[in-house]
């Protein structure tokens, strides 16, 4: 019986190796990702704090100035289909957070609010930007609320698409690779072990309009997960500090805001949205149905079209078209 259970013990080991070895994901070379994921319009700024932060600046110099920021795990190409409706009449900045995309972790490993607060000042500061509407989705939407917070007096608006940080927003579904970040144990090898299913996955279960997600943007993701320190980024994200909104600090937004909402979002649920449009004094809350949790790529043509109505009323069309 000993020698059985000695054999059994060896063959499990033997299998749990060769799985191991079988879906080891290294990561990727760093200058080979941007040498797949930059183009004209990239530019790389090194912050005071030694982050180097992939941007993009596009749109007229003399322009009104929006700042998008991504959601957790996604990169500045989540807002291109905006960017490709919007830049004729304004200056579009988009940039990969700490942690995400090209730009890859942080030099300290710190990952708190304030982090991405001063990532956001730092581009604004870095490209000269005196005024801008700043906004996000999701996570993004997260920093964009916190950034009004912390430096209202630079902004003429603010554009909250899915956001996060609502209290008591509980996720209806969460993506799986949301919920291997939450395991201790499981987070730790999936710095190693990713499959390319489990990107493609959390891509479905993310939005509504599942017809949006091709192969290159499930390739997209997976590379760009695999940028050296991404994903110890991810597993560190999961356990840094993160401020929660609350009435009184949301009656301290003074700028007009935005809400776009998925009402199919099982991450962030329209409650959230619902709950900031009460609590942020000058604000307008905007629901797609049949939507999930990136509007602006499950429904580029209409939520862009609601954003440019809005920024007509930040912006006056004499203003928004500078050059003619």
């Amino acid at each position: 019986m000993k020698r059985f259970f000695k054999w059994a013990a060896l063959i499990l080991l033997i299998l749990i190796v060769g799985a191991v070895a079988w879906f080891w994901t290294p990561d990727r070379d760093a200058a080979e990702l941007r040498a797949l994921y930059t183009t004209d319009a990239s530019q790389f700024i090194e912050l005071e704090n030694g982050l180097t932060v992939h941007v993009r600046d596009q749109g007229p110099r003399d322009a009104p100035v929006i700042v998008l920021i991504h959601g957790s795990s996604a990169s500045l190409q989540t807002w291109e289909p905006w960017v490709e409706r919007l830049s004729d009449d304004y200056r579009i900045v988009i940039y990969d957070q700490p942690g995400h995309g090209l730009t890859g972790p942080t030099p300290d490993g710190n990952y708190d609010t304030a982090v991405f607060v001063e990532t956001a000042q730092g581009v604004a500061d870095a490209l000269a930007l005196d005024r801008f509407v700043i906004g996000g989705n999701s996570m993004g939407g997260w920093v964009s609320w916190n950034y009004a917070l912390a430096h209202g007096d630079r902004l003429d608006g603010l554009v909250l698409v899915d956001a996060s940080g609502a209290p008591d927003a509980r996720p209806q579904s969460i993506p799986i690779g949301f919920r291997i970040a939450r395991m201790p144990v499981v987070s730790s090898i999936m710095q190693k072990i990713t499959p390319r299913s489990m990107i493609e996955r959390s891509l479905q279960q993310s939005v509504s309009n599942r017809e949006m997600i091709d192969e290159a943007m499930v390739d997209r993701y997976y590379d760009l997960i695999r940028y050296p320190g991404n994903r110890a980024a991810t597993l560190a994200r999961s356990r840094a500090e993160r401020t929660v909104a609350s009435p009184e600090t949301m009656a301290r937004i003074a700028v007009p805001t935005l809400l776009i909402w998925g009402q199919e979002d099982g991450l962030v649920p329209l409650a959230a949205g619902e709950w900031f449009d009460t609590h942020i004094p000058d604000s307008a809350l905007i629901v797609y149905p049949g939507i999930g949790h990136i509007p602006m790529e499950e429904t580029p043509d209409r939520s862009a079209a609601d954003l440019r109505a809005w920024l007509q009323t930040v912006y006056p069309q004499d203003d928004a078209n500078p050059l003619e």
